[in-house]
């Protein structure tokens, strides 16, 4: 799935699932996306991926027919840049605070007259030139999915402005440093929690702005989904494949131990 077909389902209601990706390894996003996850969310900020290990992982969504969403390490200029850059399908800031962050996001991530990014056509995102300029720089502003990052109480206070920011396509809500803003970490289903997000979901929607999160559950995919989120991010790869391993080698011992005499 591309970046614009992304944007398309949202648009017509529909919902659109990923998952983040810790894992380095080419192999585990092409897996991901060929099982028919829409995104992958390619984590620069709590990950170990570098900006050039990145660009591997990309080909490796595009080739599976996944969006790469790269979730930048800071809402800063050169790394929404550079993700941009080889190939990103869309980028994820972290801590939009305030309609200030929000705006700096959108102006990062699109061309002139939509934005300031750094202009060069000399790569990956560009073909190496292979697009002509012109094309390139026009094609890539309606392209590219823009996605803030609301981790704090402060945003959550701010969600209004956060949603009148122009280009910004999804409003994804953190619900692990949510709960700390909150007084209760880790906490992510407590009742303070469940309740800043859902009024900052019934806002965002009335704004007309797609709302993602973060579920570790079929149960909270659900009761989100319910509410009017569209872009669900379901658990992380390496909490998935620990989980698997460990029912796998818990069944194995079951099974050893029931076989003894």
């Amino acid at each position: 799935m591309n970046r614009n077909a992304i944007l398309e389902k949202t648009r017509k209601g529909e919902c659109v699932y990923g998952m983040f990706m810790k894992l380095t390894d080419p192999a585990a996003v092409e897996i991901a996306g060929s099982t028919g996850f829409d995104f992958v969310i390619l984590d620069q900020e709590h990950g170990p991926v570098s900006t050039q290990r990145l660009q591997d992982l990309i080909r490796a969504a595009e080739l599976s027919g996944t969006c790469p969403v790269v979730r930048v390490p800071s809402n800063a200029e050169e790394s929404i840049l550079q993700a941009l850059d080889i190939g990103a399908g869309g980028v994820e800031a972290p801590q939009i605070r305030d309609r200030e962050c929000a705006e700096r996001m959108v102006r990062y991530s699109r061309f002139h007259p939509k934005g300031d990014r750094g202009m060069c056509r000399y790569v990956r995102a560009a073909r190496y030139s292979g697009i002509p300029g012109e094309r390139y720089f026009s094609e890539a502003n309606d392209s590219v999915v823009t996605i803030g990052h609301v981790e704090g109480m402060d945003g959550i206070e701010n969600i209004e402005s956060i949603c009148e920011v122009g280009g910004l396509d999804v409003v994804f809500l953190g619900p692990y440093d949510l709960s700390q803003s909150c007084g209760v970490p880790g906490q992510t289903s407590h009742p303070k929690v469940v309740e800043a997000m859902s009024q900052a979901v019934e806002i965002a929607k009335r704004n007309g702005v797609v709302v993602g999160t973060f579920v570790e559950s079929l149960d909270d995919l659900l009761r989100w989904k319910k509410l009017g989120v569209q872009y669900i991010a379901f658990s992380v790869d390496v909490g998935i494949f620990y989980r698997a391993c460990a029912e796998l080698i818990n069944r194995i011992r079951n099974e050893e131990g029931a076989s003894l005499p």
